[in-house]
């Protein structure tokens, strides 16, 4: 199996074989997604720089529970995303349960696969409930890239170590022997592949240069994402999925709205931005980057039957996923790419058959190496084993109030953002079918396809 068939579909074969197995893939009993919130998506370091991953989702499940009105009681599991782990509370699902008022007897456990964490939280409950494991189970992630871990250097942490087994006095001061002050340098996470040493932003570079992007396609892209998420949040149909936070200690202020859209940015503006990661030759900026940010998600899935048996409305249904993977040499960011046939064949549709499309942006160069690639007769030819491409949608239905670049991207609540978002506009223009892609760290790809009827 080639490296970009790691979404677990079908074989490479011709289309009409994948498509008619996608048809019959469907098993088990169908999974509702009942309702979803977030908090504000806010930048790092600003109004959420004293609340943790675990403050920001139990703020996120509070708020779901309340909309939902589902009873804690009710909940059969909990399954919960992030990236970036604390070292003191590992499994933030089980922490986000007790705080959130769930009782301590319902299971919890926590995923993690990049930025598309919440997405994996989302397809797991999917999973239990189509099984028979469970009637209702809340899902999604939540980030903090305030509050990091900092890891001291490897030298130093022995020395620690050895200093802590020592018996006597002399036995700590000789485990300190040769100290050298560079020890003291600490480790923060990083974002880039270990594979590589490739951060996600020289990987978007890279992938500007290959597919031939230019600057100005990107700058038009983001200032496209920053305007339509300025009308989102004025018209209030980006604010009514968000979940206020009231801030500590004194709880008297609060924050009700994303912090990162330049709803008075301009093309100009954007332009006049230095290259952030090839200084020389780049085309990619801060400006058509998605922020370090934090920000929490939750969305509350259900089993059709119990859904009709309490007399509930959906938002909608999970018609189909997939995950997929490249290599992390390849173009980092394309594993949407990928994961989007599959998931298409799975649900036995076409890109002609949806309405609106999520996209998350990672950068600028990424949607559009993704948007390309699909759109590619020859892509499709000489890595999916097509006859003919994918295709896409016309641009005003892909990411209709903007996306991560203006929104933010606390990596395991973004996926979660998504799924809310696009369900609610669905509702709102009374959309039958809709598409959500992620790209992810690791070179991998996500897609799932949702329904309402």
């Amino acid at each position: 199996m080639s490296d970009e068939a790691n979404g677990g579909a079908v074989g490479v074969g011709d289309e009409s074989s994948r498509h008619a197995v996608g048809r019959s893939e469907r098993i088990g009993r169908r999974v509702a997604i009942m309702a979803g919130c977030r908090t504000p998506f806010l930048k790092s370091g600003t109004g959420f720089k004293d609340l943790t991953a675990i403050d920001l989702g139990t703020y996120a499940v509070r708020d779901l529970l309340n909309r939902s009105e589902v009873d804690g009681s009710e909940v059969d599991e909990v399954i919960y995303g992030t990236v970036v782990h604390s070292v003191q509370a590992p499994n933030i699902a089980r922490e986000v349960l007790l705080r959130a008022g769930i009782p301590p007897q319902v299971p919890a456990f926590t995923v993690s696969r990049a930025c598309a964490s919440s997405n994996q939280a989302i397809t797991s409950a999917a999973e239990k409930i189509a099984l028979g494991q469970g009637d209702v189970v809340v899902a999604g992630g939540a980030e903090s890239l305030t509050d990091i871990p900092i890891m001291v250097s490897k030298p130093l942490r022995d020395r620690l170590v050895a200093a802590s087994k020592a018996r006597s006095l002399g036995g700590r001061l000789k485990a300190f022997s040769g100290f050298r002050p560079g020890e003291l340098a600490p480790m923060t996470p990083a974002i880039a592949e270990p594979s590589t040493g490739e951060t996600m932003g020289e990987s978007a570079e890279r992938m500007a240069k290959e597919n031939g992007l230019t600057r100005e396609e990107q700058d038009r892209w983001s200032l496209r994402s920053h305007q339509l998420a300025a009308i989102g949040t004025d018209n209030g149909r980006l604010t009514a999925e968000i979940a206020p936070v009231y801030l500590p200690p004194d709880y008297d202020q609060v924050v009700d709205r994303d912090n990162g859209i330049r709803e008075n940015t301009s093309l100009g503006q954007l332009s006049s931005l230095r290259p952030a990661f090839d200084r020389r030759y780049g085309t990619v900026t801060a400006g058509s980057s998605s922020p370090l940010t934090d920000g929490g998600s939750a969305v509350l899935l259900m089993s059709e039957a119990r859904a009709k048996a309490e007399g509930r409305e959906p938002l909608g249904y999970i018609r189909s996923w997939a995950y997929a993977a490249l290599a992390p040499s390849d173009q980092l960011l394309q594993g949407p790419a990928f994961a989007v046939p599959e998931a298409l064949d799975r649900a036995g549709l076409t890109m002609q058959d949806i309405e609106l499309w999520e996209m998350h942006e990672a950068f600028a160069a990424q949607v559009l190496s993704n948007l390309q690639w699909l759109d590619s007769d020859k892509f499709a030819r000489e890595r999916l084993g097509r006859t003919r491409k994918v295709g896409i949608l016309p641009e005003d239905r892909i990411n209709v109030m903007g996306g991560s670049i203006a929104i933010g991207h606390p990596f395991g609540a973004t996926g979660g953002r998504l799924t809310i978002t696009l369900l609610n506009e669905m509702k709102r223009r009374d959309a039958t079918l809709g598409l959500i892609s992620v790209c992810a760290a690791g070179a991998l790809g996500f897609a799932m396809v949702v329904e309402r009827s």
